[in-house]
């Protein structure tokens, strides 16, 4: 029992589990085209603020990932819960994160 209430309380810090291939591509070409057209298509921010590791560096997993899933209320942010998985969400939050910052140390 200590385990299960351990493993629920950090589970979603952890890495998501990866998605198949196929799924990878479609959840990166949602991120660049739909994500995009309110992020900017560099994510640097548009109508949207920018998803760069400087603008999201305070930002914690869960709080990304509730955003992403659940939208902003009174922004032009809908919910994408409809559309991934919570841990297809979270796949998605570190693959932008350690994208970033692989290209930042370049």
């Amino acid at each position: 029992m200590r385990w299960f209430i351990f493993a629920l309380i950090f589970s979603s810090s952890a890495m998501a589990k990866e998605p198949s291939e196929q799924r990878q591509k479609e959840l990166l070409n949602m991120l660049k085209h739909d994500c995009g057209s309110c992020h900017g298509l560099t994510l640097k921010g548009g109508l949207g603020p920018s998803l760069l590791v400087d603008a999201l560096k305070n930002k914690t997993d869960d709080f990304l990932v509730k955003t992403i899933r659940e939208g902003r209320k009174g922004t032009a942010m809908p919910p994408w819960k409809p559309f991934m998985t919570e841990q297809e969400t979270l796949w998605l939050v570190q693959k932008v994160l350690k994208h970033h910052q692989e290209a930042v140390r370049e």
